[in-house]
């Protein structure tokens, strides 16, 4: 991943406790000496270490398939590759279990805190960059919980010649708890600040982190418990739960009434949501608290733009998620009304018959791609590679329509990638709030900016509720379900639907034994289409049984009699939906090394 210039190490500072030489389970060797070069005794140095750990925020993807934020629902319901997902279908093995690199990272800031505290003389303007350790080591140790669950919490640096520094794993409870700590302490040294500018961590982005992780783990064990899996802590408390949550609630409420962000508008609901996403350079946006700037002319892209401005990418949004979408007028789109949409293709799409956000989000015909190119009649579900759309809904948020380099050429696109933005800590307030029971005005007030930002109805629960049958969230609290769906429908291919999902112990409704669906082919008027190529011709597709010699290519919900089939792209591949193993694949397999390395102090995630 190409790392932006602000973020690159200048400076390597002590970096023999950085790097990984699988010497033992946390990558302990002992660091009794700084580098002459660097001492950490100048503000400039202490800035200089503190830079490395940017690098490690995760990017954009810099090749279609690849790991990165813009891409990574496809591994949710909310979109899909050609290939399937090996997790949510359950293949992974103990085989492709990894080394647990987050450690090295924190022995790195164990380090770093070590040194800076025998500094007594240190600038007072080092306190900052403190403030930024312990939110990186927060960070690391989230994403270690999110996937392994129970770790180690190591504070301090260890030796390697000290068979007790082999210590148990300590229950989630303990880490999460530990996580917070830091980051009251990052909030407590972090600069207040009213801007982005800077691009660096600030008092607000601990804030909000710290609502994300507090809500996380209330919800994690909240759902978990309700539906016994294996995987909520056993000491768990209701009191512990509700604690978590009145955490998430009040961290975001504190940010809230900083009144220091706002939602980006200018009034033009039909493009501001999706201008947040392909603005490059998005300093002193009010929205944005922390984000990543590329810079393709000093060579510092991503590939996002190239793959999407063809209309397909090899990539596409979920009828799920499609469906998901109100009306314009803020009701659930089910029944008659759905199918009378989907008739027309982009109907359903359009912002005078959905939430503007949709359009935004998914590209409907004559959206500009390109500056010579826009979104055809009907999707590229025909094509193949990275041409093609896999469900006929081509994602649209983050394409560079105005850059015809970045739709050209890998390496060029420059879209940002967002971090931390106020949008996600007014969603973390009110979820947290509906799961305490609090006012209905409260978390209505608390979503009205981003209804208001795309010219939507305030949020009515009643008329929101969505009871029809086979919906997912059916059964849910109607608050509940109506912050979860504002949460998917704002917060898409930007890196937290599923974790959301796991939080919720929602697989078994959204992911196991599922199949995505793409848009609606017989029914509509795309089954009708026969242009002079025979685009969408029954003997080009075989959508049901190949004639001789020929293999089928295109597959479809349902059997030939029905009057509405969807595409269904993995019918084929999985008959019988994800094979998401539901005791298990919450959770990632821990390493055999790591095992034999704690002589049975760590023990295998369950199941695996």
């Amino acid at each position: 991943m190409k790392i932006n210039t602000k973020y690159k190490v200048l400076l390597l500072i002590g970096t023999v406790g950085l790097t990984s030489c699988d010497k033992g389970f946390l990558d302990r060797d002992p660091l009794d000496q700084l580098s002459t070069a660097g001492s950490l005794s100048s503000t400039n140095e202490v800035r200089l270490y503190v830079n490395q750990f940017y690098q490690s925020l995760p990017g954009h993807p810099t090749t279609t398939g690849g790991n990165g934020i813009a891409f990574d629902d496809a591994k949710t319901d909310n979109m899909i590759f050609t290939a399937v997902d090996n997790r949510l279908n359950g293949q992974l093995t103990l085989s492709n279990a990894t080394a647990l690199s987050e450690y090295t990272q924190i022995r790195g800031i164990n380090f770093f805190l070590r040194q800076i505290a025998q500094n007594k003389n240190r600038d007072a303007a080092v306190n900052k960059y403190i403030g930024e350790a312990y939110f990186f080591r927060a960070w690391f140790y989230f994403e270690l919980v999110k996937k392994y669950g129970d770790v180690t919490w190591v504070n301090s640096l260890l030796s390697a010649d000290d068979e007790s520094t082999f210590l148990k794993r300590d229950s989630r409870l303990v880490v999460v708890d530990s996580i917070l700590s830091d980051l009251n302490k990052a909030s407590a040294l972090l600069d207040l600040q009213n801007n982005n500018s800077s691009m660096r961590v600030h008092k607000d982005v601990a804030l909000a982190f710290k609502s994300r992780v507090a809500l996380y783990e209330g919800t994690w064990q909240r759902y978990h418990k309700a539906k016994n899996t294996a995987f909520y802590s056993s000491d768990v408390t209701e009191d512990k739960i509700v604690s978590y949550l009145t955490v998430a609630r009040n961290a975001a409420k504190e940010v809230m009434d900083g009144n220091r962000w706002r939602i980006y508008g200018t009034q033009n609901p039909n493009n501001d949501y999706r201008q947040l996403f392909n603005t490059i350079n998005l300093s002193g946006n009010p929205e944005v608290l922390l984000f990543r700037r590329y810079n393709a002319a000093e060579n510092i892209g991503h590939g996002v733009s190239k793959y999407l401005s063809t209309g397909g990418g090899d990539i596409g949004v979920t009828q799920s998620l499609v469906s998901d979408y109100l009306t314009n007028d803020g009701r659930p789109l089910i029944g008659n009304e759905k199918y009378l949409l989907q008739a027309n293709y982009g109907k359903e799409l359009e912002t005078v018959n959905r939430d503007p956000r949709l359009a935004q989000t998914v590209a409907q015909p004559g959206a500009p791609l390109r500056p010579d190119a826009v979104a055809a009649s009907f999707p590229p579900i025909n094509q193949s590679g990275f041409n093609r759309s896999t469900t006929g809904y081509p994602l649209y948020k983050y394409v560079e329509y105005n850059n015809l380099a970045a739709a050209s050429d890998d390496g060029m696109s420059a879209a940002p990638v967002i971090y931390f933005r106020y949008a996600e800590v007014l969603l973390n307030y009110a979820e947290a709030a509906a799961e305490l029971g609090d006012s209905e005005a409260s978390i209505i007030e608390a979503l009205q900016p981003l209804r208001t930002r795309v010219n939507m109805p305030a949020v009515n629960f009643n008329r929101e509720y969505n009871t029809e049958a086979g919906y997912p969230f059916a059964a849910l609290n109607k608050i509940v379900q109506a912050v979860r769906r504002e949460r998917r429908i704002e917060m898409v291919a930007e890196g937290q639907r599923l974790q959301d999902i796991f939080r919720w112990a929602a697989a078994d409704v959204l992911i196991a034994n599922k199949r995505p669906l793409g848009m609606l082919f017989i029914g509509s008027n795309v089954a009708n289409e026969n242009s002079s190529t025979g685009f969408y011709k029954d003997n080009q597709l075989y959508f049901d049984t190949a004639p001789a010699g020929k293999s089928i290519n295109f597959y479809l919900s349902g059997v030939k009699s029905d009057a509405y089939r969807y595409m269904d792209p993995y019918k084929n591949v999985l008959p019988l939906g994800y094979g998401f193993k539901i005791n298990r694949d919450y959770l990632l397999p821990i390493q055999q090394r790591m095992l034999e390395l704690t002589n049975g102090k760590w023990v295998q995630n369950p199941n695996w």
